[in-house]
């Protein structure tokens, strides 16, 4: 596949992109090894499987590798990094490894959008298993029904998730695409919005001129940037002008029924079992590329009802014999915020306590109106310290800039507990029977769903 090379280093494999491209390749017969800052339930299930990982990052760790492979999250000053190049070892970013894995089959379909692609990704990944077409995945998240986030198949089509992060989705040449959304993020990557919709349409037009571009048009900025794409497109979403479109949406807690019209031609009825709107246009968009590659409809009826999430996209992790559900998000931008606050609302009546750990301090920043407006969704709104990832502090910037912004608008239930650690104990003196009580973030906030549950149930 790449000609002589055969040992590829990782650094940053424990990142979940990372840790996705190097279990596939192993599972195809390469060499790998990697390191990580820290161990992790990923570098351990690397480990699990016969992958060589370092904790750690030193030089020594990559041995002769051929290629050296490094993540958004580590810097040109790595060791590691450092010393690939200065001994002439090909060092390539994450996405031109994927760019390269993607020419492994006929058929490539990157799943595109500030929201929603690995669940448009797993779901498109569960019709094409329930089809028997033997997909390959490389996705963002842990899948349920497979237990991991990469899957090696023997057909001829393969699933990837396409980050807009840092611009490398236009690394990516996919033969299908699929564009969910587009919201203002990633403003240390990008200057404006106008400059994100560039991006967007130059990753639609890296589609051949025999492929397609399927489009969300529920949002603004996607309709803006439809006139710019010079492939087939066809469009999905809850609009009047949608060729692939949702009416008769009910909601009963984690499951989500709608009706699928395609070009106003009534096809069927789509069980989902996900909760929110979000999540009925991400089927959308799976079910558009699936239509495209000639899927049986009872195929993708079938493998969208036996969905069943994604780990850390609106997880169930507790129910109590009290009725209180304990449930866990990634959301860690405002409109994630408000879709899953709003799914939890539609799906139930009970009362909302929501624990949210910011992610990064330039979203924080740049957003911080925006996840009041979304919180004012919670009865109960918890926040604790900004979790800073890559990033190093900024000056002015804290949680209470959105706890001040969300008391403004009115909200007069919310408690700031700066060290999570204490959260658990909180929860137990205020929380009732019957609440839903969600963690979120993409931070470690997700380490304390379970300690609640404890805590709570003593």
């Amino acid at each position: 596949m790449f000609g002589k090379t055969q040992k590829i280093h990782f650094v940053g494999i424990g990142g979940i992109g990372m840790s996705g491209m190097a279990e596939l390749l192993h599972c195809l017969g390469f060499e790998i090894s990697g390191s990580d800052m820290r161990s992790s339930e990923r570098t351990e299930h690397l480990l699990s499987i016969g992958i060589k990982v370092f904790t750690g990052h030193d030089s020594e760790n990559i041995g002769n590798c051929d290629v050296l492979v490094y993540s958004s999250a580590v810097n040109s000053e790595n060791s590691e990094v450092k010393f690939g190049k200065d001994m002439g070892i090909p060092v390539i970013r994450r996405a031109e490894m994927l760019g390269e894995l993607m020419k492994l089959k006929k058929i490539s379909i990157g799943v595109s959008g500030t929201h929603g692609k690995t669940t448009t990704s797993s779901l498109l990944g569960i019709i094409l298993e329930d089809a028997k077409v033997n997909p390959t995945l490389v996705i963002g998240g842990i899948v349920n029904k497979f237990n991991t986030n990469a899957i090696s198949g023997s057909g001829d089509i393969i699933v990837v998730e396409a980050d807009e992060f840092d611009k490398t989705f236009l690394q990516l040449s996919p033969t299908y695409s699929i564009i969910n959304n587009l919201d203002l993020e990633h403003l240390d990557c990008y200057k404006n919005i106008e400059e994100l919709q560039s991006s967007f349409i130059a990753f639609a037009n890296s589609v051949p001129f025999y492929g397609k571009v399927a489009v969300c048009i529920d949002h603004k900025n996607t309709r803006e940037i439809l006139s710019n794409i010079k492939r087939p497109i066809a469009t999905f979403g809850f609009h009047k002008d949608a060729n692939y479109r949702a009416k008769n949406l009910k909601y009963n807690q984690l499951k989500t029924n709608f009706d699928l019209y395609n070009n106003n031609e009534f096809i069927t009825e789509i069980i989902l079992n996900i909760p929110g709107i979000h999540n009925v246009q991400n089927a959308l968009g799976a079910i558009v590329i699936a239509d495209e590659l000639n899927i049986p409809i009872e195929n993708i009826r079938d493998g969208l009802s036996q969905y069943s999430g994604v780990r850390r996209r609106f997880q169930v992790i507790d129910e109590l014999s009290c009725g209180t559900i304990l449930i866990d998000d990634y959301a860690h931008h405002p409109t994630e915020v408000a879709a899953t606050l709003s799914s939890a609302k539609k799906g139930w009546d009970n009362r909302i306590i929501s624990i949210f750990q910011p992610h990064l301090y330039s979203r924080t920043r740049d957003f911080y109106k925006d996840f009041a407006d979304a919180f004012i969704q919670s009865d109960i709104a918890i926040f604790t310290d900004i979790y800073p990832a890559r990033e190093k502090r900024i000056e002015g910037v804290n949680t209470e800039l959105i706890i001040n912004e969300l008391k403004k608008i009115g909200h007069s239930n919310i408690i700031y507990i700066p060290n999570k650690v204490n959260i658990p104990k909180k929860v137990k003196e205020i929380y009732k029977k019957g609440d839903l009580i969600i963690t979120m973030g993409a931070g470690d906030i997700w380490r304390q769903i379970k300690k609640i549950s404890k805590e709570i149930s003593i």
